[in-house]
């Protein structure tokens, strides 16, 4: 099977441009259909970095197409209760006729998110444990069948409804390249999905790292899927590309824009090179990519969709 590419649909961008319509990004999903790409992802926040909320928005998208899988990039699953995020993603499964693929993660410490977290009503310290603990307990859940638990949540003999379409529950991917994000990645979870780096053999030998982990827990490491989220704008020049890429970074991240630039993929310039600098990840053992575009998505979109082609994958 050839690797995988999908869209981030720029429900932060509509918000840092004054925009609260969702009907453009609803027709970019269509046109990711449309060109082939495999699959849709939205981010998630609420008041850190305003968008659309991205399940209810992946709801309208799973209506619209029948053959996109439907990602998050990535839920914030700290800050949500178990029972009700448990309950949205079974009933998003169904609607889409399992297509989603659920991408997770515990919140950086920077102080917006810290706020965030505090209006959601959820404790900051030790989020990776709850994170954790919760994905068990949705996974739990999804099975149908009565469920016990005594830990952060409390459940008595308790049966949630529907199922998920997917047996077991949508695949689960984190993200995150720290040490102990690629150990999780390959202890508990069904994928790796980082946002760096930029080089294709660091991401190759941070991706054996995630393989070997889950091999130690016991665990079939073919069976997982090594992703990668990156950033590219598609310009005539790479001066004029890199000019509109930290533009779009400085909006989307503010003050920690260039830290952001230096520790992500990022790509800026003719999308011929931007077929050159993917497809040395594909070499590397990328199975699926995810492309955040800055700016003129639908555009880029169809400029990636013909240098696909031109890759023959």
């Amino acid at each position: 099977m050839g690797t995988k590419l999908g869209v981030l649909i720029p429900t932060r961008e509509q918000i840092l441009n004054d925009t609260d319509d969702a009907g453009s990004l609803l027709r970019l999903a269509d046109a990711a259909e449309d060109l082939a790409f495999d699959s849709v992802w939205v981010g998630d926040s609420t008041i850190a970095r305003p968008r659309h909320e991205p399940l209810t928005l992946l709801s309208a998208v799973a209506g619209r197409t029948r053959r996109v899988s439907l990602g998050t990039a990535v839920m914030v699953v700290p800050q949500r209760n178990p029972l009700s995020f448990a309950h949205q993603i079974a009933t998003l499964d169904q609607i889409s006729e399992g297509r989603v693929v659920l991408g997770v993660g515990f919140g950086i410490g920077s102080e917006p998110v810290k706020a965030e977290f505090e209006a959601m009503g959820a404790p900051f310290e030790k989020r990776i444990g709850r994170m954790l603990e919760s994905l068990r307990l949705c996974q739990a859940l999804w099975t149908g069948e009565p469920v016990t638990w005594d830990g952060r949540w409390t459940l008595n003999d308790a049966v949630l409804r529907p199922r998920p379409a997917q047996t077991g529950g949508p695949p689960i991917w984190g993200g995150g390249s720290a040490p102990g994000s690629l150990r999780r990645a390959g202890r508990h979870f069904d994928g790796w999905m980082p946002t760096g780096p930029a080089e294709p053999h660091v991401w190759a030998e941070r991706w054996q790292t995630v393989c070997d982990a889950a091999t130690d827990a016991g665990r079939d490491s073919s069976e997982l899927t090594g992703a990668l989220y990156l950033t590219a704008t598609i310009a005539p020049t790479k001066a004029k590309g890199e000019e509109r890429l930290m533009d779009y970074l400085r909006a989307y991240y503010g003050p920690v824009a260039e830290r952001m630039r230096a520790n992500e993929a990022c790509y800026a310039g003719p999308v011929e090179g931007l077929g050159e600098w993917v497809q040395g990840f594909v070499d590397s053992g990328v199975q699926h990519l995810v492309i955040r575009f800055a700016g003129d998505h639908e555009l880029q979109m169809q400029a990636m969709a013909r240098c696909r082609a031109d890759l023959n994958w």
